[in-house]
């Protein structure tokens, strides 16, 4: 029997969309629309490019305390989006660890450090790192780690199958990437407005007790991944045991503030049937 939920899809008002819901095994549990279409990710992209940070942090290649970004930042305040940088600018508005300044910049940032570290382009080592290994052979990176991704629901399964049974990570470095980093610190969410705390792990967003949000009313707090401005989102319920992937052709607005929150409750309540 099919996925049901998943059709809520049909209903949005974008030219076009597709979505699937995997478990933690990699069991697929539906998909519907083109799977096999490339989209372009926006923020969706971060999560990617977390993990091949990670990777290089596993590696030896970097580490998680050290100097990168602005005076007194790290590798870790970059990841966690606590580093002071602004939104798009490379100009400092705050002291590493004092607000959660999201920041795109703090991402290419991340992307030349480990660059510089590696003596590989980043987005090869991403490649390398990441993407060859899942076999997310439709997934490039063609331009900036924050947000110049581009893939597919496809190799996007792959990657949400990953994060939920690790195997080019110690699961330890995962379970570090869904852990609030600097706990307690406000911020805003971006097209939701302040959050107090706006709790982030490594390069992934925590859900907890935020309200508004992007994700269901009955998703768990331990709920974590990313939205993309380009309409596309990625989320791991733990509770629920599973990853839900939707991406779309049409920028995120009110349609998107509308729509996802039913439709995650819906994949939820039937992953629980």
């Amino acid at each position: 029997m099919p996925f049901q939920s998943l059709v809520l899809i049909e209903n949005w008002p974008v030219p076009h969309a597709a979505a699937a819901v995997v478990r933690a095994d990699g069991t697929l549990l539906g998909a519907h629309g083109p799977t096999g279409q490339r989209f372009a990710l926006a923020s969706v992209t971060k999560p990617l490019a977390a993990y091949a940070v990670l990777v290089a942090y596993e590696e030896g290649a970097i580490e998680l305390d050290e100097p990168a970004g602005p005076e007194g930042s790290t590798v870790r305040h970059l990841l966690a989006h606590t580093s002071g940088l602004a939104f798009d600018e490379h100009r400092v508005t705050a002291a590493p660890g004092l607000r959660r300044l999201y920041s795109n910049a703090g991402f290419e940032q991340l992307g030349d450090h480990v660059a510089k570290a590696t003596e590989i382009p980043f987005a090869e080592y991403l490649r390398q790192a990441v993407l060859e290994p899942l076999g997310m052979t439709a997934t490039t990176l063609d331009g900036s780690p924050a947000k110049d991704g581009v893939s597919t629901v496809d190799d996007l399964v792959r990657f949400a199958a990953e994060v939920q049974a690790p195997r080019l990570l110690d699961p330890r470095t995962v379970a570090e990437a869904m852990t609030v980093q600097y706990p307690g610190t406000k911020g805003v969410l971006p097209g939701y407005g302040h959050q107090n705390p706006n709790d982030w792990g490594l390069g992934f967003e925590i859900r907890d007790a935020k309200s508004p949000h992007w994700t269901g009313g009955s998703s768990s707090p331990r709920t974590f991944g990313h939205f993309g401005q380009s309409g596309t989102f990625l989320w791991i319920d733990p509770v629920a045991g599973a990853a839900c992937v939707a991406l779309t052709d049409r920028a995120f607005g009110p349609w998107a503030v509308e729509a996802w929150p039913p439709f995650t409750d819906a994949v939820l309540s039937e992953i629980r049937a």
